[in-house]
């Protein structure tokens, strides 16, 4: 049996580690595009902001780590047709030759690329410039060399969604004046524009100049730095004079491959599967930021997160050598922190359970993380979204201190939507209680009695 795997991030790995698992006897390939397995493209920031000062240590696994658990590596290697027939895989070798490599199962996880917003100049200036894209390791490795070169002083961060946030503090941790736009009415747009704000108020309380409601339209290179130019939420012009511009503006899926070799299309371009991860075409699996996510509550959707991926190409690689194993579906459980701050989120936006054909209806309270006479208490900002109908738990959102623990509270709201719970049981949990860290009813069950007595009383 010889599987193949293109893709040496998320998914790609843990398919072929996951088929190395279960029979040591299946040969497994994985065709990587650049010269970084298995690296950790989420902790990019850390190493822009010096706090991860090796870049190795991103590595989740070593280059000697992955061929000692049985895989073949085809570094600096580009996948550019599928003979679905033949069962072979059409790849650019780094000399520039082209190969065809056999297979008897091949999943593709060619995970995203960044989205180019239509800014005048984005398509011509570059890294020479001062102007970056970040996505992968390449990309990392090409900024921080912008950053020795120009030293820069000041830089615009376009984009406040989570990288962007991240790189606004990673770059203000370098000491550089950020200026940080978003079209959105506020950053992190994921959120609540209530638990937004407490964000966009962390920023500026660190020095980062922040506009919301404003697009970016034009970025000029001229002698003394970059001149960029935007436009207000109201139409009016605006500009800046910057050295550095970082676009942050997400990502979409890299499904050329699938899409050539016949497989379907569904939101924002990615590729459809099943739950098992099988695209439909015949011996050919996908997993990853290529392809449409399955929601518990939305159903079919785009929704690219590196935890999906891990599970996703765990699924794959069991199922490539007959498995029954299935995607249990996302909930779009996320966390960022912005320098003190720690946002946190899962399941449904309002809007998105109103679009869903729920009827949500939400509330924020401030509950304290842990007994207020215990030095060190923080409010917690707690936005629960239920169904006025059925009581079902739809979605929380938390927005407290990085002691507050709001990164691990948002998982019991995570656990409860996932079994389908409502709101009015989130009280009966069993939860740990100890002055320094909780209160008799921790914060999410005063969060979730405050829904109720508001919905259901």
């Amino acid at each position: 049996m010889h599987v193949v795997c293109v893709g040496g991030s998320d998914a790609g790995i843990s398919a072929a580690l996951r088929a190395r698992e279960l029979d040591p006897s299946t040969h497994v390939t994985v065709v990587v595009a650049d010269a970084y397995p298995n690296f950790s493209v989420c902790g990019i920031p850390y190493y822009i902001s010096g706090e991860v000062s090796e870049w190795h240590r991103l590595a989740h696994r070593t280059r000697t780590d992955l061929q000692d658990a049985g895989l073949q590596l085809l570094l600096g290697t580009r996948a550019t047709r599928i003979d679905v027939d033949g069962r072979e895989l059409e790849v650019v070798r780094p000399d520039g030759g082209t190969s065809l490599i056999s297979y008897d199962e091949l999943v593709v996880a060619t995970g995203a690329q960044p989205v180019r917003p239509p800014i005048t100049g984005l398509d011509v200036l570059g890294a020479a410039d001062g102007v970056h894209l970040l996505h992968s390791m390449g990309d990392m490795f090409i900024l921080s060399e912008s950053l020795k070169r120009l030293r820069p002083r000041t830089a615009m961060v376009v984009g406040a969604g989570y990288i962007g946030l991240e790189m606004a503090e990673g770059l203000t941790a370098r000491g550089i004046d950020v200026t940080q736009v978003e079209a959105a009415s506020e950053v992190l747009p994921t959120v609540d524009e209530k638990l937004g704000s407490l964000l966009h108020k962390e920023l500026e309380h660190h020095g980062v100049d922040v506009h919301t409601g404003t697009s970016v339209t034009g970025i000029q290179r001229r002698s003394d730095g970059l001149h960029v130019t935007g436009q207000a939420a109201g139409g009016g012009p605006l500009s800046w004079n910057v050295e550095l511009v970082l676009v942050a503006v997400g990502v979409r899926p890299d499904a050329s491959l699938l899409l050539q070799a016949g497989v379907q299309s569904g939101p924002h371009g990615a590729v459809i599967v099943d739950d098992t991860m099988a695209t439909g075409v015949p011996h050919v699996w996908a997993a990853g930021d290529c392809v449409a996510t399955h929601h518990r509550l939305l159903g079919t959707t785009y929704l690219p997160l590196g935890t999906t991926s891990h599970k996703q190409g765990r699924i794959a690689g069991e199922n490539v050598l007959g498995g029954t194993a299935r995607f249990a579906g996302s909930l779009g459980t996320q966390v960022v922190k912005v320098f003190d701050l720690v946002a946190a989120r899962t399941g449904l936006h309002d809007r998105e359970a109103i679009a869903a054909g729920f009827d949500p209806a939400s509330t924020t309270t401030f509950p304290d993380d842990h007994k207020a006479y215990y030095p060190g208490a923080h409010p917690i900002a707690v936005h629960v979204t239920g169904d006025r109908v059925t009581g079902r738990l739809l979605g929380a959102q938390l927005v407290g201190h990085r002691s507050t623990q709001a990164a691990k509270r948002v998982d019991i709201y995570a656990t409860a939507i996932f079994h389908g719970m409502d709101v009015a049981s989130i009280s009966d949990l069993d939860l740990a209680y100890t002055p320094p860290f909780g209160s008799t009813w921790d914060a999410v069950q005063i969060a979730s009695q405050a829904w109720v007595a508001q919905y259901q009383s």
